[in-house]
């Protein structure tokens, strides 16, 4: 059954998101063109120690969003979730944890609202902008999805998210990941795809990351690959790596035990169990 959400008004959006847990908040934002229940095992698992928030982002699951927007960039996602950390967590630092779009949003929350980090979460994301090759592909895609539907998305993206293990063994969660996106908004996957296309190049930024990240990677992981994340991870000053094996893309279902215990064993680093992440 699905889990049950919590509805925040920001101004004229609605945002939906988990909120389960208490200790240190964390912040876990999903990746395109899926929504919050692509965290399930983490919000069940890490609630226990942590104050867990999953959103969906506006335009996909139960979020609202405004069929006028054409593009909704990075930055606007960063805005939308920082005004929900300050209803949420208004006198706290939290860790954003954020995988592929998600991770996109990361760093433009970290450019815009550095101060309110206690620690940085990047799961199989790029800091490199579309190769112009990409971004025709994206429009290609978006002018598919408004004719026919999230099901052009899920045909496009599904071959690229799990580890030839994960499509054998785990069908469920193949199932369950093409149900997210068929739920989403055709306007709101299209805007998304116009705001990935529209995002910046980040490199020049990762030398200045102050705050403690952790980059981890599915070992399989044929979008953002573990040789390009480990690059991403020697820019950040003192970040740690982590590759998993018998993972691909969507690392958090496919191996969810293996990346609990990255997530963990990190965030021990950054506060101990029990302390707040000031």
């Amino acid at each position: 059954m699905p889990l049950p959400l919590d509805t925040f008004t920001l101004g004229p959006l609605h945002l939906a998101a988990r909120v389960v847990g208490s200790g240190p908040p964390l912040l876990l934002v999903h990746g395109f063109p899926l929504d919050h229940t692509m965290w399930r095992y983490q919000i069940e698992d890490l609630s226990a120690r942590y104050r867990v928030i999953a959103p969906d982002l506006r335009g996909f699951g139960a979020s609202g969003f405004d069929p006028r927007d054409e593009t909704v960039t990075m930055r606007r996602y960063a805005d939308d979730l920082a005004q929900l950390m300050d209803h949420l967590a208004p006198d706290e630092k939290f860790t954003f944890c954020g995988l592929s779009m998600g991770g996109y949003i990361a760093f433009q929350f970290w450019q815009a609202y550095r101060d309110r980090l206690a620690a940085l979460v990047l799961c199989d994301t790029r800091a490199i902008a579309d190769t112009p090759q990409a971004r025709e592909g994206r429009k290609a895609l978006s002018a598919r999805v408004l004719s026919e539907g999230p099901a052009a998305a899920a045909d496009a993206m599904m071959p690229k998210f799990f580890a030839p293990r994960t499509e054998l063994d785990n069908k469920a969660v193949v199932e369950e990941t093409r149900a997210a996106i068929l739920r989403a908004s055709p306007r709101g996957i299209a805007a998304a795809l116009a705001g990935m296309a529209a995002r910046p190049d980040v490199t020049a930024w990762l030398p200045e990351i102050a705050t403690p990240t952790l980059v981890v990677v599915g070992q399989h992981d044929a979008i953002s690959t573990a040789d390009e994340m480990r690059g991403l991870a020697d820019q950040i000053p003192g970040a740690q790596f982590v590759a998993i094996p018998a993972a691909g893309h969507m690392l958090p279902l496919e191996k969810p035990a293996d990346f609990r215990r990255a997530i963990e064993s990190f965030l021990q680093t950054v506060a101990p169990r029990g302390s707040a992440p000031c």
